[in-house]
């Protein structure tokens, strides 16, 4: 499914439930570092089982959560995504990165 396509879903989904009212910049902030929290459950003890599946789910709330932030900021998730990583190449380049050689 491609990222526009997975915008118009979740609008429609959130529009049919009249939920975009609810969906301020602060709200929709708040509600990521929520669920943020509740992915971190699934890896809060060592030795827990790891939940998989419930993690999976957890991020899904937050990419949702996201992508409706991305939204409702008027910002293209995908590009802001690249804008940012362009941004972090320049900060740390390949040469001046640590890192381990492994064979």
């Amino acid at each position: 499914m491609s990222q526009e396509s997975v915008m118009s879903t979740l609008r429609k989904f959130r529009d049919a439930r009249n939920w975009k009212q609810f969906h301020t910049p602060d709200a929709l902030a708040k509600s990521i570092a929520i669920e943020a929290g509740e992915l971190l459950e699934c890896f809060q003890w060592p030795g827990q089982d790891f939940c998989n599946d419930e993690a999976l789910l957890e991020l899904a709330d937050i990419l949702t959560y996201a992508y409706f932030l991305a939204d409702r900021l008027g910002a293209d998730p995908e590009d802001i995504i690249l804008r940012k990583l362009e941004r972090t190449a320049k900060k740390y380049p390949v040469k001046a990165t640590p890192r381990e050689d492994k064979e």
